[in-house]
């Protein structure tokens, strides 16, 4: 059976692009994907901090929507978008990168250091069986 390429190729495509929408801003669609998933994760595939984060999710048994930047077309307009939701603003071009970027039950839990906080505190379970991600 043969769809055509435009077929093949649509379930890649943003949904504002399918639908015939107009196009959503970056932070339209940081919140869109934070809210889509009990546990979201902005990462860069080579980042070793976001493979970690990745790996405390899955090691608690909680599987998060991953959304890599280096991988998609927009991903710069999301970082930036993301540096200014965490407070990094107009300085994020010249800063490192701020990924990893949590979300869990659509809420900003922050970088790295809030999640690893949460963890060592013992916010984070609680956080994630609220969301519905976690259910022990």
């Amino acid at each position: 059976m043969q769809y055509g390429a435009a077929a093949e190729q649509a379930w890649y495509m943003p949904a504002a692009v399918v639908s015939g929408a107009a196009e959503e801003t970056a932070a339209e669609r940081v919140e869109r994907l934070a809210s889509e998933s009990a546990v979201v994760v902005f990462s860069v595939s080579s980042c070793c901090m976001c493979h970690a984060v990745k790996r405390l999710f899955c090691g608690m048994g909680v599987h998060p929507a991953v959304h890599e930047l280096d991988l998609d077309p927009r991903g710069r307009d999301l970082e930036r978008a993301l540096a200014c939701l965490l407070g990094a603003g107009e300085a994020a071009a010249a800063a490192p990168p701020v990924v990893p970027v949590v979300f869990i039950g659509g809420r900003l839990v922050g970088a790295m250091d809030r999640v690893m906080a949460a963890h060592i505190n013992g916010s984070l379970v609680p956080l994630l069986k609220e969301a519905g991600a976690l259910w022990l």
